[in-house]
């Protein structure tokens, strides 16, 4: 909560402010999970937590700092955390556990924020830095704890860190994809598609 206890012009916020801000961070949580990239919209979570744009302004400045502390504020409150894994030395095992927590977590409101907002901002990381500063280092600190993440994950095994780098970047388009695919009249069998990644990712990672 410390983290959060100034306003955009570095004044302490009381208990009241630090009640809003919670607020206007929760809304928007439930506004971009429950609609779409369209929901990505600063006006739109004032109005839904019955606040003006100058309430807005006076927490976190701008659009940009809206949305950066709102990927601060879940990545705080453990919407990345250690995924907790077997203790067994197999790599399969461990795959299976990441893959089974993260196949899960793509159901939580949290998780959908955040796809949502990342679908409304620019697609180029040069366009994504320029125009949203703040929130383009808060995306960075993401990657940099999904990264702690999964070595944690795959921690005490004798496995080459570049081929954990490059699993690490494939999962989340991964599950992403396959996620997605389960609402379109596919004739896909999830669970044997998430039993098919696990073994190619558990032999790439053994196989050197």
């Amino acid at each position: 909560m410390n983290e959060t206890a100034v306003s955009a012009k570095g004044t302490r916020l009381n208990k009241r402010g630090l009640e809003t801000r919670q607020a206007l961070l929760a809304t928007a949580v439930e506004c971009l999970a429950d609609g779409g990239p369209e929901s990505a919209s600063a006006s739109l979570i004032a109005r839904e937590a019955g606040v003006t744009w100058g309430t807005v302004q006076h927490q976190f400045g701008d659009v940009d700092g809206l949305w950066a502390a709102l990927l601060e504020h879940l990545l705080r409150d453990g919407s990345v955390a250690v995924l907790p894994v077997p203790a067994s030395t197999d790599v399969g095992e461990r795959m299976e556990a990441v893959v089974g927590q993260l196949w899960t977590a793509m159901d939580l409101p949290t998780v959908r924020a955040i796809h949502h907002l990342r679908l409304a901002l620019p697609r180029q990381r040069d366009e994504l830095e320029a125009a949203y500063p703040l929130t383009a280092a808060a995306i960075g600190r993401w990657d940099v704890a999904w990264t702690a993440t999964m070595e944690q994950a795959f921690a005490g095994l004798d496995l080459d860190p570049v081929r954990l780098s490059r699993v690490r970047s494939l999962l989340p388009g991964a599950m992403r994809g396959l996620h997605n695919e389960q609402y379109l009249s596919t004739y896909t069998d999830s669970a044997e598609a998430r039993r098919g990644l696990v073994d190619a990712l558990s032999s790439y990672l053994e196989n050197r």
